[in-house]
């Protein structure tokens, strides 16, 4: 089949998350990138747009110019990636769905709550879908570890611990003038009210509601700024209670020096226990309860088909962050395809929905009202 035609909004020259996206969106042959609107600026965007290789009246100076024109031609785009800071999120996803174009968003959802909310409320209204780039819900040993939680492997689910370290932020590198990355993550006005919690915090507390299916009661949380004049949160250390009686640990940290994305998930249940480390991802280690820990290889004799389907090579040949990304790209493909078709969603097709980033939404709120209140227990809201 021809690819679908991709659009994407920010993305340009200096952008990493961008060419994370463009290669994800290439691997499995699904997407062809024909028009974007890849900067803030006419001039930006223009270049960017050039140095890729799309047709001039392809390249848009905003968003908004964007999506009315590609809804109104005959070849105009089948989806649009959303790849800017995330205070862009809500507007630029808004006008693509109004129009019925399908939306591939990076997380967070959004910077605010009344953003996320007003964002699901258009995505549920609007017959185009709405998927979200939480990428380690890709990996093949997560989905692995996703069923058999769900098949009742490890019992009833007791204890969830989850950590996600990095180490970049550890000294105030946004003023030196020469990470743009580090200047709109640490900037509240673009990023939201949570820095740490935002940007990787959502992705540990997501993995740990994708594996376990659990679903968040309460939490208390203990949030830092560490770096003298850092106006959003470096470090986070939050309790979690999951309704059921399970019951959580999460640690979110860019000042934590030898770290580079080690995030890492633990899940305990009255039978055993998992665990899985993203900088290790082709391995699930299982423990049943009186048992030795035995070893699961990606591709591997323990791998099941829930694994092998988003698997590409053979087991020894390491797969991770660009397939975990493409796998997202070639579920929401396969989602589209069935849209297109009038038929319904393949039942085995799994992506990270808008309200999965409501949930990742409402958990920063709930961090950051925790912390101010001395890490009083708050609810979702």
């Amino acid at each position: 089949m021809a690819p679908l035609k991709l659009g994407m909004v920010g993305g340009g020259n200096d952008a990493f998350i961008g060419a994370v996206h463009r290669i994800a969106a290439r691997i499995d042959g699904e997407f062809e990138l024909v028009a974007g609107a890849l900067s803030s600026t006419r001039e930006k965007a223009k270049a960017s747009g050039e140095a890729l290789g799309l047709a001039p009246d392809r390249i848009y100076g905003d968003f908004r110019e964007m999506a009315i024109r590609e809804n109104r031609i005959k070849d105009g785009i089948d989806a649009v990636a959303i790849v800017t800071p995330n205070h862009v999120h809500y507007p630029a996803a808004r006008e693509f769905l109004k129009r019925g174009i399908h939306v591939i968003c990076d997380k967070p959802l959004t910077s605010t709550l009344p953003d996320a909310r007003k964002l699901v409320k258009l995505a549920e209204e609007s017959d185009a879908l709405f998927v979200l780039t939480h990428n380690y819900t890709g990996y093949p040993m997560v989905r692995q570890a996703r069923e058999m939680v769900a098949n009742g492997e490890l019992g009833e689910i007791r204890v969830v611990q989850v950590e996600y370290p990095q180490d970049w932020l550890t000294e105030a590198v946004e003023k030196t003038g020469i990470n743009k990355q580090s200047e709109w993550r640490t900037d509240p006005e673009r990023t939201g009210a949570g820095g740490s919690t935002g940007d990787i915090g959502t992705h540990a507390f997501n993995l740990a509601g994708f594996v376990t299916g659990l679903e968040l009661e309460s939490l208390s949380a203990d949030l830092q700024s560490f770096v003298d004049g850092r106006r959003v949160d470096d470090n986070g250390h939050v309790m979690l209670r999951y309704k059921g009686g399970a019951r959580g640990m999460l640690w979110c940290s860019q000042v934590a020096p030898g770290n580079e994305n080690a995030l890492k998930l633990r899940v305990y249940g009255a039978k055993g226990g998992l665990e899985w480390s993203q900088e290790d991802p082709n391995y699930l280690w299982l423990t049943p309860f009186g048992e030795p820990k035995r070893l699961l290889t990606r591709s591997g004799s323990g791998a099941r088909d829930v694994a092998n389907r988003v698997s590409r090579t053979p087991g020894g040949h390491p797969e991770g962050y660009l397939e975990g990304f493409a796998n997202i790209y070639a579920e929401a493909a396969r989602a589209i395809r069935a849209k297109m078709a009038g038929e319904p969603i393949p039942a085995d097709v799994v992506f990270p929905t808008v309200q999965d980033g409501l949930a990742g939404v409402s958990f920063v709120d709930a961090c950051v009202r925790s912390s101010a209140r001395d890490a009083a227990w708050v609810k979702l809201a």
